[in-house]
């Protein structure tokens, strides 16, 4: 039972193979994307106590299969409402296949919904899909925001999501993996340039530019298998951070997420 003040969550999944994230209050059951099987989205659910029969909306982010190939089976299996923006539902239809009429909802970029108990805010970001937006979520005075799959972090989005409680940000890949990796260069480019993805290093950077005295829980999100390890990505953001004076581990937690692994629930 969730008391009437909070709001909880779960990073179900995250990594480049996969996405998905759990947030609930008293009277809501959200996803955020389902970039897997319907089964494995509802595997990671029954691991932290939940069911997909009990979830009320499903976000998405953008087109990319890594958030979205699970997104229409939901849809039709359990009835679930599923958001996303215009381009999106267009970019991602061969995707998901066919979403009922009655479950399948427009969420304009850079508007707020409510959704029973919780407002959730979107906001645009530079990524090399239709029309990337993710999400902020509202509840009792408390903020959770996701910020993933960016290739860097606007003064716009800063703004928007300055000093939530908690935080998902992308630390994507370790610059010299990355480079001296096996992928062809035309990816190497696209994941390095300003429609790609945040390095370590450049979640450590947004992290100061948006993070304040609220903020309690930062998960490190969105890890390449390739071009990235979580030890490494945690080690260069905690280091970072603490060497502008952060308090690492005192006023603040930095988290790890898995591909495969949920985080247990936490309150925000």
């Amino acid at each position: 039972m969730v008391e009437k003040d909070e709001m909880r969550v779960s990073v179900l999944a995250s990594s480049s193979s996969g996405n998905t994230t759990f947030i609930e209050t008293p009277t809501q059951k959200i996803l955020v994307d389902a970039g897997m099987s319907g089964k494995r989205v509802q595997d990671l659910m029954h691991s932290i106590g939940r069911d997909l029969k009990e979830v009320d909306s499903l976000l998405v982010t953008h087109e990319h299969r890594d958030h979205s190939s699970g997104v229409g089976v939901l849809a039709r299996r359990y009835g679930i409402d599923v958001y996303a923006n215009q381009p999106t539902w267009d970019a991602m239809a061969s995707i998901i296949g066919t979403v009922p009429d009655e479950h399948k909802h427009v969420f304009e970029m850079g508007k707020t919904k409510t959704l029973g108990d919780i407002d959730v805010e979107s906001y645009g970001v530079s990524h090399d899909a239709a029309a990337a937006q993710f999400y902020q979520f509202h509840h009792n005075n408390r903020a959770f925001a996701i910020l993933t799959d960016t290739g860097y972090v606007s003064d716009q989005i800063r703004g928007t999501i300055e000093n939530a409680d908690a935080y998902l940000v992308e630390c994507n890949h370790d610059l010299e993996m990355l480079r001296m990796g096996k992928y062809p260069w035309s990816l190497k480019q696209r994941i390095l340039s300003d429609t790609g993805h945040l390095s370590n290093e450049d979640g450590a950077s947004a992290l100061m530019a948006f993070m304040g005295q609220q903020t309690k829980r930062v998960f490190l999100g969105h890890l390449s298998q390739e071009n990235n390890m979580k030890e490494l990505a945690h080690l260069t953001v905690a280091s970072i951070l603490e060497q502008h004076d952060y308090g690492v581990g005192t006023d603040f937690e930095i988290l790890d997420t898995d591909p495969a692994i949920a985080d247990p629930l936490f309150v925000v």
